[in-house]
């Protein structure tokens, strides 16, 4: 089989249906973070974070070091922002449709 973007573009997807992936990915917008410091700010154990960053380094959306007893992870391609955008961006359109509509019912 040949490779097609749809199929990329599904599995994308797919890895980022997770709502606990989606918090860790924009938790390494400001640059590389530990484990224990993304479990921290997201209020999560840190064995659910380390198996879900699993899943993330597994599609290759970050990457990992380790650092005496630290695992440090960061972005791989921060593209990996624009579709996180666009997709806030169409969630925040669809939220302006849904108040137009109570408006009216007003």
């Amino acid at each position: 089989m040949t490779f097609k973007p749809s199929y990329f573009k599904a599995d994308l997807f797919k890895v980022l249906s997770n709502p606990v992936r989606i918090q860790i990915l924009d938790t390494l917008r400001v640059g590389e973070q530990s484990v224990g410091y993304i479990a921290e700010w997201l209020e999560l154990d840190a064995s659910a974070v380390s198996q879900q960053l699993s899943v993330l380094r597994s599609r290759n959306l970050v990457v990992s070091r380790k650092q005496g007893n630290f695992v440090f992870y960061a972005v791989r391609d921060p593209a990996i922002f624009k579709v996180l955008d666009a997709a806030l961006e169409v969630f925040n359109n669809h939220l302006v449709d849904v108040r137009d509509a109570l408006e009216q019912l007003e």
